[in-house]
Order: C-alpha cells, then structure tokens, then sequence
C-alpha cells in the first residue's frame, strides 16, 4: 500500500473527474490520500471531500500565501476543527519568500498560531517553505523551546541545513515529485542522506506530476513514481520505500487508520 501524505483534491482541476481520479489512485495502490485545506473559506469543501470516501482524510490551515489575502487563522477556528474524524494535520502553513503575496510578518504571525493549535491539539503540523530556510528553522526551533510539537517538511525542496535541523527538532521530511526532475540532483544528495525511517511520499497534486508525467497535471496515483525514485535514491525496493513510508505516515499521522 502507498500514501499520498499531501494533495488538493478540491481543487478546480478535479472538479469534473474526482471519481475517476480516486479509482487511479486506488488501481495503483494508493489508498491512503490526505487532501489539504489553504483556506478557511474551503475547510468544508476539502472535509466533505474526506467525508465521502474512505481512506481519505484532511487538514485545517491557511497557506502563507493566502495569510494575508484571508487573514490570519485564529487559534479558535483551527483548533475547533481538530475534533473532526477526518481532520489529521494542522496547515498547509509556514513561510514563502518567493512570490510574497503575504507581508512576512503576518506569514510568520500566521505561522505560530498553526504551531499553537499543533501543540495544543496533538495533530502534525504541515510546514510549506519556500526561500526561507533560515526563519523556518529559527520559528520552528523557538517554538519547539516553548513546548514540543508534531510535524513535517512538506514537499521538501530547500537545503540540507533545513532538512538536518528539521529531523534534529523530531520532524518528518515528505517528498514530492521533484526528486525525479532532472534537475534535482541536489535535493537527491540530500534525500541520500536522510534516514528512513522520517521520509514520507506525496503528490502536492494537481502539482509537480513526477517523471514519466512531467508537464501533465499531477494526481495521487502518480505517488507510485515519487515512492520508485526514492527506493532508486535509496537503494532498496520499491515495495520496501512503499512499506517504509507507509508506516512512517500513520506513525506521524496516528489519528489516521490504515484499510
């Protein structure tokens, strides 16, 4: 079995064929799917997504590009969600540099509060970086100061300073279709160098569709190709990357239940 640890199922790119998309994902062996809430104006779409089929759970966040846009999520809002079923992860939040659509200080206010509701509801959190290595570890490790937490790297794309400090603090590292693209040879020196047993496999679908699908639009069952490259990088079979994963996922994610 295999996991797609982050997707956006709602988003409008499966609107006309989300059945479809799913039965993909199963016939591939991918049963297990987290779709992941960027808004609260979309929380209720992405749980009934959850809600109507089994095997898939979701999030509550607000991406650091849409912090400033929706405001930052209260405290209350995220943490009132958290008793949902189907609610296993807090965020997609965190910081990006690269388009700033958000101020960074409402990124980085937005950033604490998803922490907050992390430590005080036992869910991961589920960290987005993007040019902003050095402010992601600093919060991360000012935080964790103040009480430990849960947590990944999503869709890890930055250095290895950011990926050794994230597993010294206890995090996990989940990988995207990137680490087929040809030019990341970097990231895959650092892949190598990870442990095992903290690396966790996703499709940040409708994005970032790994090789052989590069340029397609991105979707869940594509995860089997992440999970191939990464038994590549790692030297071990793609039924044990699949196992390894998988297992790491409900360790982090333990309110989710495997089939």
């Amino acid at each position: 079995m295999l996991v797609d640890s982050h997707c956006h199922l709602n988003f409008p790119d499966f609107k006309d064929d989300i059945d479809a998309v799913i039965a993909r994902a199963h016939a591939a062996g991918v049963n297990v799917m987290q779709t992941i809430c960027t808004e609260i104006e979309e929380f209720d779409e992405v749980a009934a997504i959850a809600e109507s089929h089994a095997g898939i759970y979701c999030s509550v966040g607000v991406h650091p590009n849409e912090s400033a846009q929706k405001q930052t999520a209260e405290l209350e809002f995220l943490l009132s969600k958290t008793s949902h079923p189907k609610v296993i992860g807090i965020g997609e939040t965190g910081l990006d540099y690269h388009y700033e659509y958000s101020d960074r200080k409402i990124q980085q206010e937005s950033f604490r509060i998803h922490i907050e509701a992390a430590r005080k509801s036992g869910l991961p959190l589920i960290v987005h970086t993007r040019e902003a290595d050095e402010d992601t570890i600093n919060i991360l490790s000012e935080e964790m100061k103040k009480g430990e937490f849960k947590g990944l790297i999503h869709c890890f794309t930055s250095s290895k300073f950011l990926a050794d400090k994230s597993i010294e603090m206890g995090l996990y590292i989940s990988l995207s279709g990137i680490i087929s693209f040809k030019s990341a040879e970097d990231i895959r020196q650092t892949v190598k160098t990870l442990p095992l047993d903290r690396l966790l496999v996703e499709t940040d679908s409708p994005f970032l569709a790994p090789l052989p699908h590069r340029g397609k639009r991105c979707e869940p069952a594509f995860v089997k190709h992440t999970n191939a490259k990464l038994a590549e990088i790692k030297g071990i079979s793609e039924e044990e990357s699949a196992r390894i994963t998988t297992e790491n996922f409900f360790r982090l994610f333990n309110k989710a239940t495997p089939l």
